[in-house]
């Protein structure tokens, strides 16, 4: 039996629809995704509107744009332990911690970010 790999442009093809494909699933059933993306979109115009420089206004959007992307991955690691099991298990709580925690370390350094930027 043969299997096709996908190569190209419709490897390039496939990927984007899946990715588009899990930022809908994000959206739909993640209320911290939503609530994240809800703040990306006032906080990447103000700092587009600010008078910053470019390197200050890189970081201040990447700052942010981390926040969403530590979140989906969070995401996908409690939706991974989910899909194992509801009972509770020793290993699936610290995995689900951890998420937690690096999105709470991209929510602070954001913050820092900000703050330095805005305060110097």
């Amino acid at each position: 039996m043969t299997v096709e790999k996908n190569t190209g442009l419709t490897r390039i093809i496939k990927a984007g629809y899946y990715s588009l494909k899990g930022m809908h699933h994000a959206f739909k059933y993640e209320a911290a995704f939503r609530q994240e993306l809800l703040l990306a979109c006032i906080f990447i115009p103000l700092a587009c509107y600010l008078d910053t420089s470019t390197v200050e206004r890189i970081l201040m959007i990447s700052s942010i744009v981390l926040v969403i992307i530590v979140e989906l991955l969070n995401s996908a690691v409690e939706a991974v332990v989910d899909r194992i099991g509801f009972e509770l298990h020793e290993l699936a709580g610290r995995a689900k911690d951890l998420g937690s925690a690096a999105v709470f370390v991209a929510l602070g350094l954001a913050i820092y970010v900000w703050l330095e930027v805005l305060l110097s």
